[in-house]
């Protein structure tokens, strides 16, 4: 009776047979050993010639989806069969894959949980090394990327995230209209982009049908990008203007903090939203408008120039911007001339909003979840651990599992 309840568990079927089941309870420990009957014939897993002899059998073991509270095992002989053409090769089991611990029922569990957890507290409580952990991921995201298909992407977003502490970085490139990463790369110099298009265009990327990329400033990726896709247009992305902007509008503050003491500990109310602030924040940051400060007007000047992506339309814009360049470079504020004057000369990646309106915000999104992965993780130990991770967690991969 037994052996028919495994049997229908486990999904065993001819060839293959239910042979023994032992449980140990004082080891908490179920084992299951499968085997074929005898005379069996297998198909070459080299060629898929049919029914083959039997050569010879290895001993295998791999670990199961708990039975309960108890560690399940399966154990199997597994054959090996000759074949004129190929020679002696081992028959895959239906229930592992090939240099596998686990079974594929396993190995599902094991990504499942990796999804939403961090990798040592799967391996805490399923009680097996974090290193084993790592090699189911790497294998699935590996063969799940082999399988991408790029042929349809036209809008990209290209950001960079600290990898590790020392300005280590990635660079980290997604579909902005499918929402998911597409590819992750170590740097973020304009190789990274080399390593983009190298991979775009094996996983049947047309470069030419790129139409807009959206970035930051970065010297380095508008180079990469007009040496690696000359026809597409770039868009600076609003949240690393405004960014720049709030950079300044802090400059300000700074050195008008050094006179004005009322200004200490008061950064984040200048560099926030008016919406984002609490109440008491809101009520401060009304008083200090009232004072004539030179960090008051800087502060008009972000606000103001927020507006500039509400225009339905490029002409006013343009209009709008120039009237807020005039403002700002004649506003005696050096930290706002430069970033006006920085604007000015990045105005064609700015004004492509207007032509393709996609921003980052999804990159922005994205970088938070990965943050939260490394401070969940305590940080990885390679970054190559991390980069695997934001596949599993963001590249919406297709993994060939059983469910």
């Amino acid at each position: 009776m037994h052996e028919e309840l495994f049997t229908l568990a486990l999904n065993i079927q001819d060839p293959w047979t239910l042979k023994q089941i032992e449980f140990k309870k004082d080891e908490r420990r179920l084992d299951i050993w499968i085997d074929f009957i005898p005379g069996s014939k297998f198909d070459c897993p080299e060629c898929g010639s049919e029914r083959k002899p039997v050569h010879d059998t290895n001993g295998k073991t791999w670990r199961h989806l708990n039975f309960f509270q108890n560690k399940t095992y399966l154990h199997c002989r597994v054959p090996r069969v000759i074949c004129e053409s190929c020679g002696v090769h081992q028959v895959q089991v239906p229930w592992a894959r090939e240099n596998s611990g686990f079974t594929l029922l396993m190995d599902a569990m094991i990504l499942i949980m990796a999804e939403n957890m961090p990798v040592a507290k799967v391996g805490e409580m399923i009680n097996e090394h974090d290193t084993r952990i790592w090699r189911v991921i790497h294998h699935y995201v590996e063969e799940a990327r082999t399988n991408e298909d790029f042929s349809n992407v036209t809008s990209i977003g290209i950001d960079d995230k600290a990898s590790a502490k020392g300005h280590q970085y990635i660079t980290v490139v997604a579909d902005l209209d499918r929402s998911k990463i597409i590819h992750v790369c170590e740097g973020r110099s304009s190789d990274a982009l080399i390593s983009f298009y190298q991979d775009f265009v094996v996983h049947h990327g047309e470069p030419d049908k790129i139409e807009s990329i959206c970035c930051d400033m970065s010297p380095a990726y508008i180079k990469g990008i007009v040496a690696n896709f000359p026809n597409s247009a770039i868009i600076y992305d609003k949240f690393h203007i405004m960014k720049l902007v709030n950079s300044g509008l802090d400059d300000v503050r700074r050195e008008e903090q050094g006179i004005n003491k009322v200004l200490k500990k008061t950064r984040y109310i200048w560099l926030k939203n008016p919406h984002n602030l609490t109440l008491a924040q809101q009520k401060q940051l009304g008083s200090l408008k009232n004072m004539n400060l030179k960090t008051s007007r800087a502060y008009n000047l972000k606000l103001s120039l927020q507006m500039l992506w509400s225009f339905e339309s490029q002409e006013y814009a343009e209009t709008y911007f120039k009237r807020w360049y005039f403002w700002a470079t004649h506003s005696k504020l050096e930290p706002m001339i430069k970033v006006a004057k920085t604007l000015k000369s990045h105005w064609n990646g700015i004004v492509n909003y207007f032509r393709f309106p996609v921003t980052n915000g999804l990159l922005e999104g994205l970088n938070s979840l990965i943050q939260s992965a490394k401070t969940a993780a305590r940080g990885f130990r390679s970054t190559k651990y991390l980069m695997a991770m934001i596949y599993l967690k963001l590249g919406k991969l297709e993994f060939n599992l059983p469910t």
